[in-house]
């Protein structure tokens, strides 16, 4: 096949060109077609394979994240054929479709591969992974599930769509960077307790030799999860739900007991430092039993935390929900006897909805009666201040357990739980430059598939980010990224920033050319190491 010759020119009819350069590279050092290829074969005399529509997908995620449909009309505003040499016309829904379902059953290991691909091509450190999972709402009935696939239902959505059907989808984020290196979706009222293990397996196999530490959430801590990853020989951290660590054991800790922690959060660190928030640090031991009396104890080191940003929030959190109560008690006093509230079994009934909605059940006392003469119901009600003060003894305290040794201080173990915020911002991502909204398709299969096409497209977007930072330097921000000031580069303002860019196609007598980048662009290009110039 000819290369074709790209070259810079007078912009006249054009296209959108954008990242496409940046994402095909990316794609290319990943080797998305090749390991997709390699597992889902297509016959000789195909048109495309199923490896280039999946690039495909991805890049139409990351330059258009809009519902999947009509993406050969993507295709033709965009310049994908001169860079990934695809027609439109081989993007319609049915090849599409027929792509998805085959990469659908050799997920496990097209996933594998590929994040192998991106620790030791990109040289990403897997010393410590973050682990975390999400909900992913679903437009459909979806009443005959394919087996063997993830299945829709409901659960508690984390965009509190309960009239929705959900799946769920786990992602494991190195801390070098928060590249997603892994993932995997799950049906949708799967316990994030139960995924624990199977994803500490996957990612052991995936690191190889390599020692990590596993941090994760308070949904990693159980008896089997916590034997299961001390046998593997993995460490962790995770916070202690208060199933483990009671509200009357973090009422108990000392404040003046406890160490100040040098750490400045990211969010805090243009601020000047009496806005930073501040940590203090503790530490003993803590002893988790097995159900049956055979199995061992788990000796694990319990680390307390405060943190004034927390004890702050707590404050004002209890302050709100107890105005928010008062007033609906106070309402609910001038309604006795009306037409709502004429009996005390309404009323009872009442104070339970405002007790459970206003979270105010251990510190509301409350007499319901009947006034003997006019026969209304009558309530006296106060907010016991014991409780209150017990509540607030808490406030900024929570438990850390890890099986680190010795040699990593309590300020470190804290250190290294802070950056369970990268897992975090990656489904912020996920949700927001990357747009995962209520999906619709056809069936299970493809959702499965969709699934994993959005997230090789978030692991493109960190590796972008992370690769223009290494460039910089962490500390450096880069001018034109934010209208006001320099900007710290980010994949979302990189990736519009790259949006500018446009192709004018290749004519009867002259081939396809690019428009001089303006400095911005052509700076990130740089950094990046693509000339959009140079064919694939």
């Amino acid at each position: 096949m000819p290369r074709r010759q790209i070259c810079y020119g007078e912009p006249s009819v054009e296209k959108a060109l954008g990242a496409l350069p940046v994402i095909a590279e990316f794609c290319r050092r990943l080797d998305i077609a090749g390991i997709v290829d390699r597992a889902c074969p297509v016959r000789d005399i195909a048109y495309v394979t199923h490896g280039q529509v999946i690039e495909a997908l991805v890049t139409n995620r990351l330059t258009s994240p809009t519902p999947l449909v009509h993406v050969d009309d993507w295709a033709r505003v965009w310049a994908v054929e001169e860079v990934f040499d695809l027609t439109p016309e081989v993007l319609n829904d049915d090849r599409i479709g027929r792509a998805l379902d085959a990469v659908a059953p050799e997920l496990a290991g097209i996933v594998g591969s590929i994040g192998a691909k991106a620790i030791t091509g990109f040289g990403v450190d897997v010393a410590r992974i973050h682990w975390d999972m999400t909900s992913i709402s679903l437009y459909g009935t979806y009443r005959s599930p394919e087996p063997d696939f993830i299945e829709p239902r409901f659960g508690h959505p984390k965009d509190r769509r309960p009239d929705l059907l959900q799946v769920q989808a786990g992602l494991a984020v190195s801390a070098d960077g928060g590249i997603p290196i892994w993932h995997q979706a799950y049906d949708g009222g799967a316990g994030e307790v139960a995924q624990v293990v199977p994803a500490m397996e996957a990612l052991s196999k995936l690191a190889g030799e390599r020692r990590f530490l596993m941090v994760g959430d308070s949904k990693l801590v159980s008896y089997p999860n916590l034997t299961a990853i001390i046998d593997a020989e993995v460490t962790f951290i995770a916070p202690a739900s208060k199933a483990y660590v009671g509200a009357e054991i973090l009422a108990a800790c000392s404040f003046d007991g406890a160490l100040p922690v040098d750490y400045v959060a990211e969010r805090d660190a243009g601020k000047a430092e009496q806005d930073r928030g501040s940590y203090r640090v503790s530490e003993d031991t803590m002893v988790i039993k097995g159900r049956k009396t055979s199995e061992p104890d788990l000796h694990l080191r319990r680390i307390f935390v405060w943190s004034s940003a927390r004890a702050s929030a707590a404050a004002k959190a209890r302050e709100k929900k107890l105005t928010r109560a008062t007033g609906d008690l106070e309402r609910l006093g001038r309604g006795l006897g009306g037409r709502y509230y004429r009996s005390e079994k309404q009323v009872i009934e009442r104070i339970a909805v405002i007790t459970r909605e206003r979270r105010v059940k251990a510190s509301l006392r409350t007499t319901v009666g009947n006034d003997p003469e006019t026969t209304r119901p009558t309530l006296e009600w106060h907010f016991d201040e014991a409780a209150l003060a017990v509540e607030a003894a808490t406030d900024g305290w929570y438990a850390l357990l890890t099986n680190l040794g010795p040699e990593v201080s309590t300020a470190d173990v804290l250190r290294n739980y802070k950056g369970q915020e990268a897992a975090e911002r990656r489904y912020s991502n996920f949700k927001g430059p990357i747009a995962v909204a209520p999906m619709f398709l056809k069936n299970n299969r493809r959702i499965e598939a969709l699934i994993s096409v959005i997230c090789l497209a978030l692991l493109i977007f960190s590796l972008v980010e992370r690769a223009v930072r290494q460039a910089l330097s962490p500390a450096v921000k880069l001018a034109g990224l934010w209208a006001r000031q320099p900007a710290k580069p980010t994949g979302r303002l990189i990736f519009i920033a790259l949006s500018r860019l446009r192709l004018i196609p290749a004519g009867a007598t002259k081939p396809a050319e690019i428009p001089r980048p303006p400095p911005l662009q052509a700076r990130i290009l740089e950094l990046l190491g693509v000339d959009p110039r140079r064919p694939r």
